[in-house]
């Protein structure tokens, strides 16, 4: 980690979850993670206010399917990744969407 980034932390299992992912998407969740580390915004992104205030998901599609990542950078502490999962349907499931909130809600 170089001295002006700020630190990952992984809340729940989301951290076992995207090293769950197929090779290529783990890569480049770690990438685009590294680019929000280092203050720069990553490739492909939105926020998810359903989830919380200043929540965003960084979406990674590949041939493996499309993954997505919760995360919150408006702390000053750290990155907080909430939620890594594969995406399965046109809409992001509730299930999904309510295990990020009870984790965003968990950090207070």
């Amino acid at each position: 980690m170089r001295v002006d980034e700020k630190p990952i932390e992984w809340v729940g299992s989301s951290k076992e979850d995207l090293r769950s992912f197929p090779l290529v998407a783990r890569q480049r969740a770690g990438y685009q993670l590294d680019l929000i580390q280092a203050g720069e915004e990553p490739a492909d992104w939105k926020p998810v206010e359903t989830v919380g205030q200043g929540v965003r998901e960084i979406r990674i599609k590949c041939k493996d399917g499309a993954f997505r990542v919760f995360y919150v950078i408006s702390r000053p502490e750290a990155i907080y990744v909430l939620h890594a999962f594969r995406k399965t349907t046109e809409k992001t499931e509730k299930r999904d969407i309510d295990l990020a909130r009870a984790r965003f809600k968990s950090l207070g």
